[in-house]
């Protein structure tokens, strides 16, 4: 099974910390519309043996787009592709385009799945992040998407500075309080080239602290998994049968397809990225090619990039499959890497009869231990394969 991800480069506004692809300005919204869709099509003959299992609408804001607008690119992908029976159709929306009526609307389209961007539910944390709506509107969000779709995920983020452990559970109560099956949360980051990060060097906004965040992380921990969610991956929670299919396939290494300025792609062997600037892309496109570049991935990548994506799940990295696929120098220098970090109860290896990946035996896993989740994407750099060619 494979997935297709379509970023929509437009923002109302710029939020402070975030570095993505994206325009204020909607004044290519059409044509960027169009050139989408044709890229779709442009595109069939890679996934000519694939299956289509999710949809993701990325961004940016897709929700910036009118609902016809929509389901137009879901047209081209049905026209284009073979797609499941009941493929995963993800949204990611913004409170404030959640009214009533839009919402009514997006519940009578092949959508199945909305990724609502609060953030937080107080005012002062969406004021310093610039975010485009307020606390009334992320909980009247809420209160209606629940009520004409299932299956929601939230996105909050801790570490903001400011908002002490007290602040911080009350975010998470919030948010179980509308019974959504699936949260997201991230730590705030400082991107270099971000508003947040001119903000902090003038002295107007305080830096977030890592120990801050380290203690945001265990709470957020223990309060859902009380709660019934299981950690699936660092940063994403999930009710069982709730697990976002589309990121799921990207941490489990299936193919997937990235449509639009920005959009990567990946195809087992290869990782391709478009164009990063919206009058390129709809120039490219609108002359019949692809505007962007391959790169081919070595055997160290794709043994790298495993660590670093397995690491995050619960299906941690399957030390059978690094020797199926790697070989045993791979298998010998994991093993060495990771000793220290099983001596300081960070790693540890347990025995899964999982068949996430197609066997059904028992296999060897390594893991992070719960000490060790938070610190796991440094485990995995210290992990990576950086000698052979």
């Amino acid at each position: 099974m494979s997935g297709i991800y379509i970023h929509i480069p437009f923002c109302k506004q710029a939020c402070h910390y975030c570095d993505f692809h994206f325009s204020t300005s909607m004044k290519k919204k059409e044509e960027m519309v169009l050139a989408l869709a044709k890229e779709i099509q442009m595109r069939k003959s890679e996934f000519a043996n694939e299956t289509i299992e999710t949809i993701y609408f990325g961004g940016g804001t897709p929700s910036v787009l009118s609902t016809e607008e929509i389901k137009l690119l879901i047209d081209a992908v049905y026209e284009n592709y073979k797609v499941v029976e009941n493929p995963e159709i993800t949204l990611e929306a913004n409170p404030d385009d959640l009214s009533s009526e839009r919402i009514i609307e997006l519940s009578n389209t092949p959508i199945n799945r909305l990724s609502i961007g609060i953030q937080s539910f107080f005012e002062e944390d969406l004021m310093m992040m610039n975010r485009a709506h307020n606390s009334a509107e992320a909980q009247k969000s809420l209160q209606e998407a629940t009520q004409y779709f299932e299956n929601i995920s939230i996105d909050l983020i801790y570490g903001i500075p400011g908002m002490g452990n007290k602040k911080w559970r009350q975010n998470i109560e919030t948010a179980l309080s509308f019974g959504v099956p699936h949260i997201s949360s991230y730590a705030l980051t400082v991107e270099p080239k971000t508003a947040l990060n001119k903000l902090i060097q003038a002295g107007k906004i305080a830096a977030p602290k890592d120990e801050v965040a380290q203690e945001h992380f265990a709470i957020l921990v223990e309060t859902l998994e009380k709660n019934g969610f299981i950690h699936y991956e660092l940063s994403n929670f999930g009710k069982e049968n709730y697990f976002s299919k589309n990121n799921s396939a990207y941490w489990l290494g299936k193919k997937y397809i990235g449509i639009g300025p920005s959009a990567h792609s990946y195809d087992g062997i290869s990782r391709s990225w478009n164009i990063a600037n919206n009058t390129h892309y709809i120039k490219s496109i609108q002359e019949d090619k692809i505007p962007n570049e391959v790169e081919i991935l070595t055997v160290a990548d794709r043994y790298n990039e495993y660590i670093m994506t397995g690491l995050r799940t619960i299906w941690g990295v399957s030390l059978d499959r690094i020797a199926a696929e790697f070989g045993p120098g791979y298998l010998g220098y994991l093993n060495k890497q990771s000793e220290k970090h099983i001596q300081n109860d960070v790693l540890e290896i347990v025995t899964s009869s999982d068949s996430v990946f197609g066997r059904n035996r028992i296999e060897k896993i390594l893991k992070t231990t719960p000490k060790g989740k938070f610190l796991t994407d440094g485990i995995a750099s210290d992990l990576f394969y950086l000698n052979l060619v």
